[in-house]
């Protein structure tokens, strides 16, 4: 379908919704090309190709909410699908926060925030499975302590989206999105160990080479061998960007309005209140160009912006969409996603110290690069992980550690930060700089 006949569509079955009586429609249009191989040992273990499309309306009548959608574009089935949407929102419970958006506000060019990019939507799939290939042959080829590949991947995905609602919002924009990434082993079969390293970006000139994913990979692995294993103690741990990721992800579900309105968050009713240290700002910013987490406008209509959710560790908002805004008394902050809310572009903001002049600084301590399992409770804060790392002894590596865990609090930790680096990192819509964090139980033999 061109961008005209997709236009006209959502547009009808706005007006269908309306002319059959419902008060509010919304209607959302994506349209997508995706390619995904995985190569191991040379071969190819995985090939996917495939253009999917899909609609979903949301009804709303009388307080009353329909959720519906489908992959069938056919005029016949569409029309049926807006009559049975109403039926349906007529015979559901009447819930008063329950509606779209009061206020849209006024969105941004979608061409300003550059998420699409031409010459990754032209790469041949021979091209992708070359790329992911030579990854992984640099990668076996670069240290004799390789032992193994998990695979090296490529992945492409190419997206048409629209949106348009019975009060006048519409709104369509493009993206694409790259990965390239690798899984290597290094040691015997009793000394084993693991890592993964990979890039992902908007555009293919920001992916990095598979010269560069290779050597990160190899790096991260070989470091990790002949483990030691340390005794229980309170230590200062340091960060990696993709460290700190995980942690601000456990932020991120802390502040989202869904959570916060059912009393699921330890951060309920905290609006304004002091509850990390001074130097920790976190912002989401939907409208950072190229991000991963960039768009013009959430799943609701409601246009991005930039906004702060913690100013020198006070509490400042939480991320919200429509429902959850009123459940709160408060106004959405146009992070609507689906039924449930998602950051955009969520992060630490850096400061100047880099992550080498922040190990220098370290007399002793732990250089975490990986954890296991879940391990967080946003009820309480709470987070317990397995994790590997890298003792740190008067400023230099000296030796990798394995089976320890560490715990405390988010709120605890964040409190604890006295080294920021000036390395933001985006390896998915939440990134970090590398952080210190003192203090810290990790718990040993």
């Amino acid at each position: 379908m061109s961008r005209e006949r997709e236009e006209t569509l959502v547009r009808r079955l706005v007006e269908l919704g309306r002319k059959l009586g419902a008060d509010d429609v919304e209607v959302q249009l994506a349209v997508s090309t995706e390619f995904e191989v995985e190569v191991r040992q040379g071969e190819i273990e995985k090939l996917i190709q495939a253009d999917s499309r899909g609609i979903s309306l949301r009804v709303t009548k009388q307080h009353r909410v329909s959720l519906t959608s489908t992959n069938e574009f056919d005029p016949n089935t569409l029309e049926r699908l807006v009559e049975k949407a109403v039926r349906r929102a007529e015979l559901a419970t009447e819930d008063p926060y329950s509606g779209p958006p009061e206020e849209f506000g006024s969105p941004v060019e979608p061409e300003s925030l550059d998420l699409f990019d031409p010459s990754l939507a032209e790469l041949m799939p021979e091209a992708k499975i070359k790329m992911a290939r030579e990854t992984e042959r640099i990668g076996l080829a670069l240290d004799s302590r390789i032992s193994n590949s998990l695979g090296a991947w490529m992945s492409t995905v190419i997206s048409s989206y629209w949106f348009a609602n019975s009060r006048g919002v519409e709104h369509h924009f493009v993206s694409s999105l790259a990965s390239l990434g690798l899984g290597l082993q290094a040691g015997d079969t009793d000394h084993r160990v693991e890592q993964y390293w990979w890039s992902t970006a908007r555009h293919l000139e920001d992916l990095e080479s598979p010269e560069v994913v290779a050597r990160k990979a190899v790096q991260r692995t070989v470091r990790e061998l002949n483990p030691r294993k340390l005794k229980t103690m309170r230590a200062a741990v340091i960060f990696e960007p993709r460290m700190t990721a995980q942690l601000l992800s456990f932020l991120a579900s802390c502040v989202n309005g869904m959570l916060v309105y059912r009393g699921r968050s330890f951060l309920a009713g905290r609006l304004g209140d002091f509850v990390f240290g001074s130097n920790i700002t976190v912002m989401d910013d939907g409208l950072l160009p190229r991000g991963l987490g960039s768009s013009p406008c959430d799943t609701e209509g409601v246009a991005s912006r930039k906004m702060t959710v913690v100013e020198s560790g006070v509490l400042r908002s939480y991320l919200l969409n429509a429902y959850s805004a009123r459940r709160l008394g408060l106004k959405t902050t146009g992070h609507a996603s689906g039924q449930g809310v998602a950051p955009h572009n969520f992060y630490l903001k850096p400061e100047e110290a880099s992550p080498e002049e922040i190990v220098r600084s370290t007399e002793k301590g732990l250089l975490l690069t990986r954890t296991l399992g879940h391990g967080t409770n946003p009820v309480t804060g709470e987070i317990s992980k397995g994790a590997y790392g890298l003792w740190i002894e008067k400023g230099e590596i000296a030796y990798p550690v394995s089976e320890i865990t560490i715990s405390g609090t988010l709120a605890e930790w964040l409190s604890r930060v006295d080294a920021i680096g000036n390395d933001l990192e985006f390896g998915s819509p939440i990134g970090g700089p590398t952080i210190r964090v003192q203090d810290v139980v990790i718990a040993g033999r």
